[in-house]
């Protein structure tokens, strides 16, 4: 019964998967020239927090504490704790329906004496430094829950050459899809800057586990759509970079 559950499960996320890529497809011959900002108001706030060395556990746990004071306000879509790719960080996303709405966020934060004086006089001493990007989903994206809780995330910045989708949007698309229609990777979210570096794109995988991350990349590293598809984009590509994420047990993506 747990192996026929298993095989259910790995069914779902491949058809999710194909899904994902299949709806792009025939979204993006009409779209994607015009960049994914215009389509809709929705977007995605990436914030990443360095935090001092030796406060890292004291900032988890007042975070933890008094999350609950600012998801009263806004949707966090996840928060992980980045393990390999840069230390002592944190990484969160935060969905707003429009920019007013942001600005109406911060506004009440900013009254608000329980968050005020409970988390940001004491989180902000314990960080080095901030940043934040907006971002948009990609036409043909949505995000995503992984097919189970308990796994671990991969993001994945590309730095594209100038010019935007209209110019790099569809091999891009191609490599993301001939990732996640086999099945080798689960695509939660797919991401193009808005705010922050232009021309940069975030890919957001999920894997039950680091070791299955390698071992996935290893067996599409060897199938020959994947290398083609990825040559083609990496015409396009100048950098890319990647963080693998543990979720924080307030997360809602786990």
């Amino acid at each position: 019964m747990f192996n026929i559950r298993n095989a259910l499960r790995r069914a779902t996320a491949q058809a999710d998967s194909v899904v994902f890529c299949r709806k792009g497809r025939e979204y993006s011959r009409a779209s994607i020239s015009t960049g994914p900002q215009q389509q809709h108001e929705t977007f995605y706030e990436f914030r990443t927090y360095y935090i001092k060395p030796h406060l890292n556990a004291a900032f988890h746990k007042l975070t933890n504490e008094n999350i609950h004071l600012r998801t009263a306000l806004s949707e966090l879509v996840g928060y992980w704790s980045v393990e390999y790719g840069g230390l002592n960080q944190v990484f969160h996303i935060w969905k707003y329906e429009s920019y007013a709405q942001r600005a109406a966020v911060r506004a009440a934060l900013a009254q608000d004496p329980n968050w005020m004086e409970q988390y940001i006089s004491k989180a902000m001493p314990m960080l080095s430094s901030q940043d934040n990007e907006v971002t948009y989903l990609v036409p043909w994206s949505k995000i995503q829950n992984p097919p189970k809780e308990g796994g671990v995330y991969e993001l994945v910045s590309f730095q594209m050459k100038p010019g935007g989708p209209a110019v790099w949007g569809q091999s891009f698309q191609g490599a993301v899809c001939t990732h996640a229609a086999p099945g080798y990777a689960y695509p939660v979210g797919v991401f193009h800057s808005e705010f922050g570096l232009l021309n940069r794109l975030h890919v957001l995988w999920w894997y039950e586990n680091a070791d299955q991350r390698a071992a996935i990349r290893h067996k599409a590293h060897s199938d020959a759509r994947v290398v083609s598809a990825v040559r083609q984009s990496v015409a396009y590509l100048e950098s890319q970079k990647n963080k693998l994420l543990f979720p924080c047990s307030y997360s809602p993506l786990k």
